[in-house]
This record gives structure tokens, C-alpha cells and sequence, in this order.
């Protein structure tokens, strides 16, 4: 079953990457003649394979218990300490422990504007920013939703996380990279 849904997800993130606008040729072409295009085109290529590669590796936790205060897949996550565990494993990023600080280290976006691999942020509490998830594409996201459930995808129209939507986030891979070197 974690195959069948990490299959999926894979094509839904090839699909919603396609732009049948540009092929590679013209990107190549327009980019050839100043290395400014070309360095901001290997940015986003980067980008784009970390948002792909944390929405896959994120999938391979479905059915993890909740636990609140875990941090690792042995014992169980809660919603923070999964998107943690899963910004550090994939692309090497250490993002804050709770769901209000990991929105105040990421960049606010569009709820339009959102990609697979960014962040989006609930009012579960009665307090903003107090549950966290990875958005997958589609209107969807992966998170650690309470006691007595596990990781799973969720859709944000339903009921319940549409009326508590908080906020997107993006996490700007490229600061972390220039800080990692």
C-alpha cells in the first residue's frame, strides 16, 4: 500500500511540475545568453527536487502512530517533529521544534502560490500556528494529525482543516544552502 501512494504521489508532483508552456530547449536558449538566468534556473531545479524529494520521503512515514512530542518514526510523531524530521532527513534543514516557530522561519505565500513541499499551518488550538503539514499537490498534505492516529494525506477542502487553514509557508532552501557550506 505505502508503494501504490508513494507511486502516486510521484506523478502527482511530476504532473503539477510540467509546464507544457516551455520546453527545454527554450528555457536553455533564453537562459544561454546571461549566467544571472542561468544561475536563478539551477536554483529553482534544486528547489523543485527538494519539494519532490520531501513530498516522497514524507510518504514513506504513512501510517506512523501520533505521539505527542515525537520526533522519530521508532516512536511515533506528532505534527512538528514530523515536518522536522522530514526537512532534516530530505534536504538537511533544521527547522524549529513547534508549529508556531517553524511558520516564523519560513517566508508566508499564497494559499494560490502553493507547491508540493511547502507548508501549511492550522488553527487546531484555539491559537495560530498550532498544527503544521506538508503540502503534496492536488489540495492536499501529509501530517500527524492527533492522539490515536497516524501519519496520513488529508485533504485541506474537507470541513475541518478548510474552517482552521491558517497559512502557507515556503522554506527558503536556497538560505540554507549558502549557510550549509
Amino acid at each position: 500500500m505505502r508503494i501504490i501512494l508513494v507511486l502516486a504521489a510521484l506523478l502527482l508532483i511530476n504532473a503539477a511540475q510540467a509546464n507544457p508552456a516551455h520546453s527545454d530547449d527554450d528555457i536553455s536558449s533564453s537562459t544561454s545568453d546571461s549566467g544571472f538566468f542561468a544561475r536563478i534556473g539551477h536554483v529553482g531545479e534544486k528547489v523543485e527536487t527538494k519539494a519532490s524529494e520531501l513530498v516522497v520521503n514524507a510518504m514513506t512515514f504513512l501510517g506512523v502512530p501520533y505521539r505527542r512530542g515525537g520526533t522519530s518514526s521508532d516512536t511515533g510523531f506528532d505534527c512538528s517533529g514530523f515536518v522536522r524530521a522530514i526537512f532534516e532527513q530530505t534536504a538537511g534543514i533544521f527547522l524549529p521544534r513547534s508549529a508556531n516557530a517553524q511558520a516564523g522561519a519560513s517566508q508566508k505565500i499564497d494559499r494560490t502560490d502553493l507547491q508540493p513541499g511547502d507548508l501549511v499551518f492550522f488553527n487546531t488550538m484555539r491559537r495560530a500556528f498550532s498544527h503544521v503539514g506538508i503540502y503534496v499537490g492536488e489540495g492536499k498534505f501529509i501530517h500527524a494529525p492527533k492522539p490515536g492516529s497516524e501519519v496520513r494525506v488529508e485533504s485541506m477542502s474537507m470541513t475541518y482543516w478548510a474552517r482552521r487553514f491558517d497559512g502557507a509557508r515556503r522554506v527558503p532552501v536556497e538560505s540554507h544552502e549558502s549557510n550549509n557550506r
